[in-house]
């Protein structure tokens, strides 16, 4: 079976932060039926693969989550627990799922402490919709409020590959005692990745994932520099504040570390997602270029420069190379 067609990958898809990824707290809760494929799959980080010749004992061997053929009214339906935050876009993909996709989706959402139920305060999030088989379906949202809790509904039967569910996690910055430091660009705090000049080897938002990396792919690399320049990567703190430490990690990166790295920040506020770029006049150094190490954790304080409230960061690199993890210990500014 041929892979997936290629189709435009929407500025959400890179600019924002799966919130149904397992690594963030994400899972199944509940399904309807996942006889065929368990609905867990549905959230695998990994992309879908396909195994022409492999079988279970329920029939062919399918990567994501597939109910059996419904014979009786209704339809199929699988909840999942989020990382809490603002939904920005999803993405269902049937990928490799041709003659048993299902015809249409819908999702709805809720927000609530425990494990909601039927009588939850279930809000729709994106209508029904026409699927096509073997593709991503790319939708936007525009509803801003904090979900916890997300229903992906099918109808009447079949099979979905991935769902990711594209925004920003929510964090507590009024809870936090004043002056304490903590990672202002965490994932898990709202911070995201916004642009890069490349990331052909690991996705850029791997740096700001929660944990350590688990391996080589688990990182943000970029592909062997051949032209004059270094390579960047432009991030949004989840909080506007002050930088005080900064952890650069080149976990299992050996013979592809970059030499060096330096830290340059700016306070942006009212700039979108894709004017941040073109700020260049705003950049304030906070880390001068230092050395760097092959599969080692470096950690600078004295080396910060002050540099007051940033919003925005831009890490170089220099030449190229990968970074498992990037840390910002500071202080929120409050407002």
């Amino acid at each position: 079976m041929s892979e997936s067609p290629p189709v435009t990958r929407p500025g959400f898809v890179d600019r924002f932060v799966d919130l149904a990824q397992p690594r963030l707290g994400a899972e199944i809760i509940s399904v309807t039926d996942d006889f065929f494929a368990p609905a867990g799959r549905l959230i695998d980080p990994a992309a879908p693969i396909f195994i022409p010749d492999k079988y279970d004992e329920h029939g062919k061997w399918m990567d994501g989550w597939e109910s059996r053929r419904k014979r009786i009214p209704g339809h199929d339906q699988c909840v999942v627990k989020l990382c809490p935050g603002v939904i920005h876009g999803v993405d269902i993909d049937t990928s490799f799922f041709t003659g048993n996709y299902p015809p249409h989706a819908s999702i709805d959402v809720c927000e609530t402490t425990g494990h909601p139920n039927e009588e939850a305060d279930w809000q729709e999030l994106v209508p029904k919709t026409a699927l096509k088989g073997n593709s991503h379906h790319y939708l936007e949202v525009s509803d801003r409020r904090t979900w916890t809790h997300l229903r992906l509904h099918i109808y009447p039967d079949g099979g979905v590959a991935r769902l990711r569910v594209y925004g920003v996690a929510h964090f507590d910055w009024e809870s936090l005692p004043a002056d304490e430091l903590v990672d202002l660009v965490a994932m898990r705090h709202g911070g995201r990745a916004l642009a890069c000049n490349d990331m052909h080897y690991g996705h850029m938002s791997n740096l700001v994932a929660p944990g350590h990396g688990v391996n080589m792919g688990d990182g943000w690399e970029t592909r062997r520099r051949r032209e004059p320049g270094n390579d960047w990567v432009i991030l949004k703190l989840g909080h506007t504040g002050v930088i005080r430490q900064v952890e650069v990690d080149t976990a299992f990166f050996k013979g592809n570390y970059p030499a060096r790295c330096s830290l340059h920040g700016a306070l942006l506020h009212d700039v979108s997602d894709d004017k941040v770029q073109a700020s260049g006049g705003y950049w304030q150094p906070i880390l001068p270029p230092v050395e760097l190490g092959p599969n080692r954790l470096r950690v600078f304080e004295s080396e910060v420069i002050e540099a007051g409230p940033v919003s925005h960061v831009r890490l170089d690199i220099y030449p190229d190379g990968g970074i498992s993890r990037l840390r910002l210990y500071g202080a929120c500014e409050r407002i």
